[in-house]
């Protein structure tokens, strides 16, 4: 248990009976009034965002997850299978668990899954990936880095907007938190 203005953003929590996740936290102490925490969270359940105030002096249990390493391997109609990496045992996991992150899921990649009470609920990514480029419109002669933008399809589906000077075929780095180009690699 932790007092609510402890609360701080990408904490995993349980509130009402669910597992929710902190996007923001602010401390509002409203003239002569009480303090509170006015949080936005998001429920693992359901994938909705909640407003909710906790007030200065409130108690909020902290979920504690087990993060354990795997290697993605491939996915199909049942999901996304993945290999544990300490004893080599599989399970496949739902698009619906893993949300945003099957847009930057490649073979072999190791991601770890993040357990409550032995059932997966999330995958922690590294902070960049590595994709292919397979779809965006060709190269504009003499074009250089600018502030002009075009969009690309990566391998995964994920579409980005990249710079002019990016062809089919090269592979880019990708922020995963912001979906967003960094560089290109080779």
């Amino acid at each position: 248990m932790l007092k609510a203005t402890q609360l701080r953003p990408g904490m995993v929590i349980v509130h009402e009976g669910g597992l929710f996740t902190v996007h923001s936290v602010d401390h509002r102490t409203p003239g002569n009034k009480r303090g509170a925490m006015a949080t936005k969270m998001r429920s693992f359940k359901s994938g909705s965002i909640i407003d909710y105030r906790f007030r200065a002096e409130d108690f909020v249990e902290r979920a504690v997850l087990d993060e354990i390493e795997f290697q993605f391997m491939y996915s199909d109609a049942e999901g996304y299978h993945f290999m544990n990496t300490a004893d080599y045992e599989q399970m496949h996991v739902g698009a619906d668990v893993l949300g945003d992150a099957v847009n930057y899921m490649i073979p072999d990649m190791i991601v770890k899954l993040e357990f409550y009470e032995g059932k997966p609920i999330g995958a922690v990514l590294p902070d960049t990936v590595d994709l292919l480029v397979v779809d965006t419109e060709p190269t504009v002669q003499k074009a250089t880095a600018s502030a002009v933008m075009k969009p690309a399809k990566l391998e995964t589906g994920l579409m980005v907007n990249v710079p002019p000077f990016i062809n089919n075929g090269d592979k880019i780095k990708v922020d995963t938190g912001e979906a967003r180009y960094i560089q290109r690699t080779q």
